[in-house]
């Protein structure tokens, strides 16, 4: 397949907002660090497949690769198959020699991920451009017209720009916390004088699970979990004996969530006088109890959040439960 211009490969993708990209590693690994990887984002356009890793990079799958580089997908995955031989094919070496040239070195040509139970063989961007510039100008008898054209479209940082655009992935992540944002302006004043809310106590913990890249939105709000394991809490110590009785109040979602369709919905606010009593439940149970990763746990297993998320917010929050299970 040649590329006539990015956009011929890549039609409308799905939007998905999450965290902004890392710059690029001195190494290309498939463990990216101590967290394991998912995959945030990801699409088929025409016989391209493409997305972005949990980490921020962006990738091609094994026959979008092969595609772009006008060869056969075997011959993509005989270059991983053969990437750490020893001694090393002539082909491997001028492939490393080019991302060396980059200042980057791969400990293996693409990243295994298991991704909605299936396998996927995903080629970093810097690791394709090296192999599209082989077929374009390096591989002798066997360079490839299309590779050549298309490494000409997507040198430097196009490819990586056109993965992130096609499948709605921000980079800059400017857009992540717009829909907590949303929330807020809707509900900041809206308990009774006298009481707070749990969304607007909830917020270090929404922050830190956007921090760590969770897409915080209508699937996941995490102040409905809070709330309810806190009005159980409240209910079961018969707490309205002790600080007065908890009122109702009207709380409102985004047009964004599907929740809106029923506003207002009305939720349990609290006396004033029981919220240093609420923060150190908070903190003492709710986090550190393992009601927290129990609930990111359930995100994890409905495919809802990446396990490095949910890793990353529980360290955050709780750093004695990644010690306690390391």
């Amino acid at each position: 397949m040649t590329l006539n211009a990015p956009k011929e490969i890549t039609p409308n993708a799905n939007k998905i907002n999450i965290l902004a990209a890392k710059t690029a590693p001195k190494e290309i690994t498939q463990s990216q660090g101590m967290l394991p990887l998912g995959i945030e984002a990801n699409g088929e356009f025409g016989e391209i497949g493409m997305g972005v890793l949990s980490d921020g990079t962006p990738y091609l799958n094994q026959r979008g690769l092969a595609v772009l580089c006008g060869v056969e997908n075997a011959h993509i995955g005989t270059i991983s198959s053969q990437w750490n031989e020893d001694p090393v094919k002539p082909r491997i070496q001028k492939i490393k020699g080019i991302l060396s040239q980059a200042g980057l070195a791969a400990a293996s040509a693409h990243v295994e991920i298991v991704h909605a139970g299936k396998a996927n063989y995903c080629y970093p961007a810097e690791v394709c451009l090296a192999i599209l510039e082989y077929y374009a100008f390096d591989a002798g008898v066997n360079v490839q017209d299309q590779a050549r054209h298309n490494f000409r479209l997507l040198a430097g940082s196009k490819l990586r720009e056109m993965i992130y655009s096609q499948v709605g992935y921000d980079p800059t992540g400017a857009k992540r916390f717009d829909k907590w944002h949303e929330r807020i302006a809707l509900n900041f004043q809206s308990a009774p004088k006298g009481y707070f809310h749990v969304f607007n106590e909830a917020h270090t913990i929404i922050y830190e699970l956007i921090a760590a890249g969770a897409p915080i939105g209508e699937k996941m709000v995490v102040d409905i979990s809070i709330g309810q394991h806190w009005g159980k809490f409240w209910a079961d110590n018969a707490m309205d004996g002790t600080y007065g009785a908890r009122a109702k109040y009207p709380h409102k979602y985004p047009d964004s969530h599907p929740q809106a369709k029923s506003n207002p919905q009305e939720s349990w606010c609290y006396p004033l006088a029981a919220l240093g009593e609420y923060r150190a439940w908070l903190q003492d149970i709710y986090i550190e109890g393992g009601k927290f990763s129990g609930y990111l746990k359930a995100k994890v297993a409905k495919g809802e959040l990446q396990p490095s998320v949910a890793q990353l917010a529980i360290g955050a929050l709780a750093p004695a439960l990644i010690a306690h299970h390391s």
